[in-house]
């Protein structure tokens, strides 16, 4: 009998991960789709203040006494939250949902290169350069995918969103080490002051009808809500590099989902690049020592 539970327990976690992948693309992918009535930042505030209610409701974060010496880590962890989310929609109203979310995965994938000791893990840092080179729009590179080129504003501000990405990681963990899984609805707290004000100052009228807003949900539930609570169960259940293994792959199920649910069709060169992005996340997770947690907000 227990011959026959292990491999169940082995891949229900592995499942659940790929399931919280797959809500995330497919909450992008809605996301986007509400950009012509709601707009990139309308739609930053509507998932942000909605999926802010949701964990509330589920964390109860008012129970938590701030202590003094986590504000600093807390209100950067926040801040970088609600920035990254603001910049990765702007970037996603301009490139297609495969390049941003690989251009974005440069964030942790240089916290992890940079908490690596290991002279090999410098190969893996060239291969995602490699894979930058071809995505971004530079020079005579660009010009083998003219068909496909990307919009230089957009991969500004999806590297940007990359950076924040970094920054949630590095002061996420700090916060962490304070508060536990009721950090993120913390964080959430603070994006949304900064964001959600911001958001509904550029959003037209429609953003407040319901036209707007049952989408709206359905993002903060897919995007926030479902894959946080189903990353902390594989997480529970998973090694800490198996777990960042899987989640390298998001770029390709972002590519996947882009291609099915948007109509984004990449060249193959832009394939090629994510494909080295992947890899070179690959690579680095399973080389690293440190163990360096990779979550994705998105």
């Amino acid at each position: 009998m227990p011959q026959l539970i292990r491999p169940t327990s082995t891949l229900f976690p592995v499942a659940i991960l790929l399931l919280a992948i797959i809500c995330v693309q497919v909450g992008a992918a809605v996301a986007k789709s509400m950009f012509p009535v709601a707009g990139a930042l309308g739609m930053v505030a509507v998932r942000i203040a909605l999926g802010t209610i949701i964990l509330g409701a589920v964390l109860r974060p008012w129970r938590v006494r701030i202590v003094p010496g986590s504000r600093t880590a807390l209100a950067i962890y926040g801040a970088s939250l609600g920035v990254m989310n603001a910049l990765y929609y702007s970037a996603l109203s301009r490139v297609p949902l495969g390049i941003t979310v690989a251009l974005e995965f440069t964030g942790p994938l240089t916290v992890a290169v940079l908490a690596s000791r290991r002279p090999t893990d410098f190969c893996w840092a060239v291969l995602a350069a490699a894979g930058l080179l071809l995505l971004l729009p530079l020079g005579p590179v660009s010009t083998l995918a003219q068909a496909g080129a990307i919009d230089p504003l957009g991969a500004l501000l999806a590297l940007g969103a990359g950076a924040c990405w970094a920054l949630y990681i590095v002061f996420g963990q700090k916060a962490g080490s304070f508060y536990g899984a009721q950090t993120v609805a913390l964080g959430s707290i603070i994006s949304a002051i900064l964001i959600i004000p911001v958001g509904l100052l550029v959003a037209p009228p429609a953003v407040y009808t319901s036209a707007v807003l049952v989408p709206g949900l359905l993002v903060a539930i897919l995007s926030t809500a479902l894959p946080y609570t189903l990353e902390m169960m594989a997480l529970t259940r998973l090694p800490t590099r198996t777990f960042g293994i899987l989640m390298s792959l998001e770029p390709a199920f972002a590519a996947l989902f882009g291609y099915v649910h948007l109509h984004e069709h990449l060249t193959s060169i832009q394939w090629t690049a994510i494909a080295l992005i992947i890899i070179a996340s690959i690579g680095t997770t399973a080389s690293v020592q440190q163990k360096v947690a990779v979550p994705v907000p998105d």
